[in-house]
């Protein structure tokens, strides 16, 4: 099952390449009253689609026994969607005065906003056998939370560049996303079991849809001559975001692992993975739908799209060494207690 979750992964990743490259050759295919309509198939049922296959696979009939870690719960939400927004706006700041591409700090701070991702904490946490439970909790609670708080940091941070107004922006997300995630879960209860037994491909379900919105995202960008990105932003945008999540991975840790904590190896496992972690499939149609008619909203864009593969890839090889770490520490524990 990991694999088959890697494999879909890695096609993913690829799938970004040549949704980004097919919008290079042909982008007027989907650009604003194009053949694909995006107007409509993408800002609309596109985004719902994503929202109603949440709500189908959200399984939060499992999290109430997570329900009682609350501190460690507050941690992670604060530290997601407060301490890093926050932290992300102070480091623009210095930022700002460099040549830098505007556009791609505009992203950087996009990043900070989003909500942990629905499957990739879970699956890093499993995988080094940390607090899945704890996991699942956040990352669901978050998807949830991030409906509401992620726009309204988006406003605040980056203000409205939608020419969309405030309140359209705000119903479209009800109608798009609240509404949709409702009625999976909703749905979910009545076909809980026929889920269970045949594991619907909820993941390549929304995988392929949001490869849709990427596209017509960049067939927005291409179409338009006025846009021109320098490599060199590209490239030191690149490192900063390796740097930003080692930094925060770090910092999580220490905090985490401080002797008056009172969080356990598990716990901080599922810590560094869901504090530091940023949901691609929530964040690229919420910013459809705030940015909605943005001349540079690809570029706003750049930033998540290479965060998500860099947060997996760190992910992935740092897991051993949290493993081997997570071991010792419980090792470590047992053989400190006292025999009766």
């Amino acid at each position: 099952m990991r694999l088959l979750e890697r494999m879909r992964k890695e096609w993913f990743m690829i799938g970004i390449v040549l949704a980004i490259a097919g919008a290079k050759l042909e982008p007027s295919i989907g650009v604003n009253g194009g053949p694909l309509k995006p107007e409509i198939t993408v800002s609309y049922i596109a985004v719902a689609t994503i929202f109603f296959n949440s709500g189908l696979s959200l399984k939060t009939e499992e999290l109430t026994g997570a329900l009682v870690h609350i501190r460690l719960h507050l941690f992670i939400q604060i530290f997601t969607l407060a301490f890093f927004p926050a932290t992300i706006w102070l480091f623009l700041q210095l930022l700002s005065i460099t040549p830098i591409n505007e556009w791609l700090l505009k992203g950087l701070q996009t990043v900070g906003c989003m909500p942990p991702p629905v499957s990739s904490a879970v699956i890093l946490t499993k995988a080094v056998g940390g607090n899945e439970a704890a996991a699942i909790f956040n990352s669901a609670f978050g998807s949830f939370l991030g409906i509401i708080v992620t726009p309204l940091l988006l406003l605040l941070f980056l203000g409205s560049s939608s020419s969309v107004p405030f309140t359209s922006i705000f119903s479209q997300l009800f109608m798009t996303v609240v509404v949709p995630l409702v009625i999976g879960q909703i749905v979910r209860r009545y076909i809980k079991d026929w889920l269970e037994r045949t594991k619907p491909p909820f993941g390549a379900v929304s995988s392929s849809v949001l490869l849709m919105i990427i596209y017509t995202t960049f067939c927005g960008t291409f179409s338009n001559p006025n846009i021109d990105l320098d490599r060199l932003s590209l490239v030191v945008i690149l490192f900063i975001i390796f740097s930003i999540q080692l930094s925060f991975m770090l910092l999580t840790f220490i905090f985490s692992t401080r002797n008056n904590s009172g969080f356990t190896p598990a716990d901080t496992v599922a810590i560094i993975f869901c504090s530091t972690h940023k949901s691609l499939t929530l964040g690229i149609p919420m910013l459809k739908i705030v940015f909605a008619g943005h001349e540079h909203l690809s570029l706003i864009s750049v930033p998540l799209l290479i965060y998500h593969p860099v947060q997996i890839l760190l992910g992935s090889v740092l897991v051993p060494t949290i493993k081997s770490w997570m071991v010792s520490r419980q090792k470590g524990v047992k053989l400190t207690r006292p025999t009766v």
